[in-house]
């Protein structure tokens, strides 16, 4: 899949993170927080980078994946060239949320004029990090899907 950036001051504060990413232990229980079955991953830290193998069941599994390890405070890369997807599919686009951004206009923005109300979509491919629409943070990276049919 490749190399994701993220902004390393941005994201989830774990216990053991700081200036550089949380452990891998650290990091792998919040990938099983996320409901995500961890034991086919190997997570690897270096600093501010993760490096993500092993194999994922779906393209948006993958996805969330590295969202629920980019965004987490002090990681600044997800490397996922280790990374095999069972069942690949269109890949999403991976936006950093802007100060003064609102869902509704992300999904303007993506989706076209007059669709704002697909930012429910948006929502959705983002369980969690976004559990508020009206709460997003600047420095989130969001995964915004294939418009559906």
């Amino acid at each position: 899949m490749g190399l994701f950036k993220f902004i390393k001051d941005a994201g989830a504060k774990l216990l053991g993170g700081g200036a550089q990413a949380a452990s891998s232990d650290a990091l792998k229980k919040e990938v099983e927080g996320h409901g995500f079955d961890a034991s086919k991953l190997n997570i690897d830290v270096q600093d501010d980078k993760v490096k993500l193998s092993g194999q994922a069941m779906s393209q948006e599994e993958a996805e969330k994946l590295i969202l629920s390890l980019g965004n987490t405070y002090g990681v600044a890369e997800v490397d996922t060239s280790g990374l095999i997807v069972e069942k690949p599919s269109e890949q999403s686009t991976m936006y950093t949320v802007q100060k003064g951004d609102t869902l509704w206009a992300i999904a303007e923005k993506h989706y076209g004029k007059g669709k704002g109300a697909k930012y429910t979509d948006i929502v959705k491919a983002n369980s969690p990090p976004v559990k508020n629409p009206d709460l997003i943070q600047p420095g989130w990276v969001l995964r915004i899907p294939p418009l559906a049919g």
